[in-house]
């Protein structure tokens, strides 16, 4: 059983940056692959950036890349999401996910859990 709390949303300014953290409980946060994923309002779920738990591999959303960055500390049961140069379209909720097995993932329905989400609110 993992449970998940994201904090570090807020109301930013195009251009800025805001960094993402998601704090995991239980001793077995290193073997899961991590995700972030955001939804905005009227839109469906979106794969964000997801991490592997070695933290060798990470994958990117087309929207994200060269703009954000998923790390995590398995020391401190944290994952991060950096994003900078922010636009009013990556407005949304932010949540982030722990997946099981060995293989990481970018479809939403192979995590086995979430957290409640974080808003952020890109202003133009």
């Amino acid at each position: 059983q993992v449970q998940l709390v994201e904090s570090g949303g807020g109301l930013v300014q195009a251009g800025g940056s805001l960094r993402l953290s998601c704090a995991a409980s239980g001793r077995t946060f290193s073997r899961y692959n991590m995700g972030w994923f955001r939804q905005a309002p009227g839109k469906k779920r979106e794969f964000v950036a997801i991490i592997t738990w070695s933290s060798l591999n990470t994958v990117y959303a087309d929207s994200a890349k060269g703009r954000f960055t998923i790390s995590r500390n398995n020391a401190l049961n944290t994952v991060y999401l950096q994003m900078n140069s922010l636009k009013p379209e990556d407005t949304a909720v932010y949540y982030c996910a722990a997946r099981g097995g060995t293989a990481a993932a970018t479809s939403d329905i192979y995590y086995d859990y979430w957290g409640q989400g974080t808003q952020v609110t890109v202003s133009s």
